[in-house]
């Protein structure tokens, strides 16, 4: 079962013996056993037991609530694990090597460095890969310049200057992203959301949202305090390392979903409603049913991790990537590898 979500307006959510089932206006829309359930997503309005959030809890099951447009609303979370040792570290990186002249940390630089090389060489790939099979596509300059964003990261430290190269990589990688889409009645001209208005943007603000609530998991199993990142900035409620060690799966696992479920014709523009007021796009429920589908998918398939040299799927690289960024503050490793596939 992986992640359960939720997507029925004025749902019940409860707890019967050793089962979470999910009831709508007296019928029972989902039941099934807890042991399957690694997480849970709720998308609109929904109410739930105290017996099933006491059960949540202790099963270390999160719970996340969005809106039905897929915006991010906040979670409920299990007690953080009791290893001190990986916070302590995490903590321990964040700290200035230099307080007055504002240089970072040796092992935060090299985290951030870990964090935008990655995203931007799966960026790279992903346009490698379009090139050869659509040679039409002559996506020479943008590949280019995701090559030159690239290429001074490993010599820079700074990590305002390492954010601007990860800025440009993106741009040049967004610039070109509707190229990519090969089926007409969709487009994309640039990357907008809160909210998104258009199909393109809705699905990869839904996507994104969705890999928020696995990848903070991950972290919070870890033992890390999802707060505490070192490429994204401090903010109020911020969950800045799981935005951080989201950057590398962001083209891995959402951009790739969007891509096919459009170009496959999974989904069509009947798909998509528009709100007249806001203009915010939107899923039909059918086409969220859809959606949720492929993503539970994709997070399911399998592929040969380029460290451990073993089969995994996307839901446990999340976690596999979480112990490599501890097991390189903890020192026991020394460098982070970021998930990079070709």
């Amino acid at each position: 079962m992986g992640t359960l979500y939720i997507t029925h307006d004025d749902s019940f959510i409860g707890k019967t013996d050793e089962r979470l089932t999910v009831r709508a206006n007296k019928q029972t829309l989902l039941d099934v056993p807890l042991i399957k359930v690694d997480g849970v997503v709720v998308l609109g309005r929904a109410t739930i037991s105290p017996a099933a959030v006491i059960e949540l809890l202790e099963r270390k099951i999160a719970l996340s609530f969005l809106t039905s447009m897929g915006r991010y609303l906040g979670r409920l979370e299990p007690e953080l694990t009791k290893n001190i040792f990986v916070r302590s570290a995490q903590w321990k990186a964040s700290l200035a090597a230099s307080a007055e002249q504002h240089v970072p940390s040796e092992a935060a630089s090299h985290l951030v460095q870990g964090f935008v090389r990655g995203k931007l060489k799966n960026y790279r790939i992903a346009f490698l890969r379009a090139q050869r099979e659509f040679p039409e596509l002559d996506l020479h300059k943008p590949i280019a310049q995701l090559e030159q964003a690239i290429a001074p990261i490993d010599a820079t430290t700074e990590i305002n200057s390492l954010r601007g190269l990860e800025g440009s990589g993106s741009a040049a990688y967004f610039g070109r992203f509707g190229s990519l889409i090969r089926v007409d009645g969709f487009c994309f001209t640039t990357r907008n959301r809160r909210p998104p208005t258009d199909p393109v943007n809705a699905l990869l603000s839904l996507g994104y949202a969705l890999l928020r609530h696995d990848v903070q998991s991950a972290v919070n199993l870890v033992g890390f305090d999802p707060y505490l990142g070192y490429l994204h900035t401090e903010r109020y409620g911020r969950p800045s390392l799981a935005l951080d060690l989201m950057e590398e799966f962001r083209p891995l696992v959402v951009d790739a979903i969007v891509l096919s479920a459009i170009n496959r014709r999974a989904l069509s523009p009947e798909n998509f409603v528009t709100e007249p007021l806001s203009g915010a796009v939107s899923l039909t429920p059918d086409g969220l049913r859809i959606f949720l589908r492929l993503y539970e998918q994709k997070k399911q398939s399998k592929f040969k991790h380029p460290v451990l040299q073993t089969q995994c799927t996307y839901q446990e690289a999340f976690e596999i990537q979480a112990r490599l960024l501890a097991k390189y503050l903890l020192g026991e490793t020394d460098k982070y590898p970021p998930l990079v596939l070709k």
